[in-house]
């Protein structure tokens, strides 16, 4: 078993009680497309979460209710969450329609989520509320639809309610990338806990001068908590840029992390990877990286080869490699669950993925896997067998967690919680991995293993046979095991999303090299390779790949390319959620 030690002292009981004790300069920074800048110190964002609290009261919402957030990265979603909290209720963060070729899955998820919290009030803003319509007509909360900045202006503000640290502070959907994802609930206990684990890893605890950089989402654990309630809670500045912009602008990433000398940035791993191929050289003229300490890597496996590319590329910027830390939590830990040390190279260790799966023990071979450090301070970690019982140092099991931040369970989903979090607060996690040398390394999802001719493999050791074959989307396969009709066993399917741009590509014939690659790597023949449009794939909120729901719709015949995206679309789609709109109001 696996410990990060003593868990720290809380400095707080709520996150209300959080965000009214801080003074001074420090906050978030909001930046925009263009790269100007907004700064919001805490005690104005408490300020103006009073009014919005105030408001949602005069409203109706009580303590405890469920107040659904559907916003993009904004003032609006820091006064919409910060005044839910002050109101004593439930913040439920959910993304906003971005993929609009995919709308009508979209309204469906949206509906279910919003149905499965029993919200009752949707906050969001004018341009997003145009797009709610279908949604909202389906899921009905009581108290309707409500544009923040209307709370703002019309709320008084309100005596904060009182709560209690065991009361839930917020409900996170997990990421879903293998079934629907789950209303994860979290008490002000646990955000906390978490914020204090991630805050302890840190230098200068309770210095304002600590300041973070964070495009992530903050319907996303690791953009809400991760960066600005940890922020919050450390007392230090988060400058907050957009998904959408990071996306278009890759380089204003980097460059707010060397504009405010930024000492922690957290990202996925395609994060690097678009960082070092798509950033152009006059795009960082001056760039300066020396004071980036903490650049955590999480969220979806962590390549080595990718993190020695970026730090390679950017030594020449001040960036140094030890910076780099690969990480690994989940929603259901309220996020962190192991870190790597500071000051510590990419641990990357070669292995053999076919006697690792077929025997789950380690053998010196061609893949590599990285280690995700050791548990964060008052996180244990055990690796089980099938039986339960803990494996040896090397051996492959599945992996549990236990510590202060670990889920409350999913709302209204007691049998799904049974199913994970054991009575003496053990989490199944789903995940699988190992242990050596006291550091963790993860090796896949339990659900996705691949089962061929009696012999186990996880999805990557297929998939990563096509990073970088021309004609392939980089990111964009899925590799799951398939019974087609009149097999005796699983056959291997592999589904590939083509490029968009470049020369015209023969379909028949990146099948064919996709095939061969996989072959000439693993030695297993694929049954198919599937060449699919761009943005065909199921994709989470989060940007992970759904391997199970491709699988579903590919048996069903349902797996489309997203509709195109022109101005009638959107004129149709806007007009449809207003006719909607006017139907709920009438009732």
């Amino acid at each position: 078993m696996l410990s990060g030690g003593r868990a720290p002292a809380l400095g707080h009981d709520t996150l209300g009680e959080a965000l009214g004790a801080v003074s001074g300069p420090a906050g978030v920074v909001l930046v925009d497309a263009q790269e100007n800048e907004r700064r919001i110190p805490w005690s104005e964002l408490h300020s103006r979460a009073r009014h919005v609290a105030g408001a949602l009261i005069g409203l109706g919402v009580k303590p405890g209710d469920r107040v659904v957030i559907v916003l993009p990265t904004g003032l609006d979603f820091l006064d919409a969450f910060f005044g839910a909290t002050l109101a004593g209720a439930v913040p439920v963060p959910l993304y906003p329609p971005i993929r609009l070729g995919r709308i009508e899955e979209y309204h469906a998820a949206t509906a279910r989520m919003i149905t499965a919290v029993r919200a009752r009030i949707v906050l969001t803003d004018e341009r997003v509320g145009r797009l709610l319509g279908v949604a909202m007509r389906t899921a009905h909360p009581p108290l309707g639809l409500h544009h923040v900045a209307s709370l703002v202006e019309g709320g008084h503000p309100a005596p904060i309610v009182a709560r209690r640290g065991e009361d839930l502070a917020l409900i996170q959907f997990s990421s879903g990338s293998t079934v629907d994802p789950k209303p994860v609930m979290l008490t002000h206990h646990n955000v906390l806990s978490q914020c204090a684990m991630v805050s302890a890893t840190l230098p200068r605890a309770g210095d304002a001068s600590v300041t973070g950089v964070s495009w992530l989402p903050l319907y996303h654990d690791m953009g809400l908590i991760g960066g600005l309630l940890t922020a919050l809670y450390h007392r230090g500045t988060m400058v907050l840029l957009s998904p959408e912009d990071f996306l278009v602008q890759p380089a204003a990433w980097l460059r707010a992390i060397s504009r405010h000398k930024a000492i922690i940035s957290p990202a996925p791993n395609f994060a690097f990877a678009v960082a070092t191929k798509r950033i152009k050289p006059q795009q960082i003229e001056g760039l300066d990286l020396s004071s980036w300490k903490f650049a955590l890597c999480g969220a979806e496996p962590v390549s080595s080869a990718v993190m020695a590319a970026f730090a390679k590329r950017f030594a020449p910027f001040g960036f140094d490699d030890r910076a780099l830390m690969p990480v690994y939590g989940l929603a259901e830990a309220s996020l962190a669950v192991t870190f790597t040390r500071p000051d510590q190279p990419v641990r990357a260790l070669p292995i053999d993925p076919e006697v690792l799966a077929r025997e789950g023990t380690l053998s010196a071979g061609a893949r590599d896997i990285v280690s995700v450090g050791r548990p964060v301070p008052g996180v244990e970690v055990m690796l089980r067998d099938p039986d339960a019982r803990e494996v040896e140092t090397g051996v492959v099991g599945r992996i549990f967690v236990r510590g202060p931040a670990v889920m409350a369970g999913y709302f209204d989903r007691p049998d799904a919680t049974k199913a994970v979090l054991q009575t003496d607060g053990w989490l199944d996690t789903g995940d699988l991995g190992f242990e050596l040398d006291g550091e963790l390394y993860v090796t896949g999802r339990a659900k996705d293993v691949i089962v061929i001719r009696g012999g186990n493999h996880a999805p990557q050791e297929f998939e990563e046979c096509l990073d970088d074959l021309p004609g392939v989307r980089p990111g964009c396969v899925i590799a799951v095991g398939h019974i087609p009709d009149g097999a005796e066993g699983e056959e291997l399917l592999v589904l590939v999303e083509r490029k968009s741009e470049g020369p015209a590509i023969d379909l028949e014939a990146l099948s064919r090299a996709a095939r061969e690659a996989i072959v000439t790597r693993t030695g297993v023949r694929p049954h198919h390779v599937a060449i699919l449009e761009p943005g065909t794939l199921p994709r989470t909120s989060s940007g992970k790949l759904r391997r199970q729901e491709a699988l579903r719709r590919y048996v069903a015949g349902a797996l489309e390319a997203p509709r195109p995206v022109n101005g009638l679309f959107i004129a149709k789609e806007l007009l449809r959620s207003t006719v909607a709109k006017i139907r709920l109001d009438l009732g």
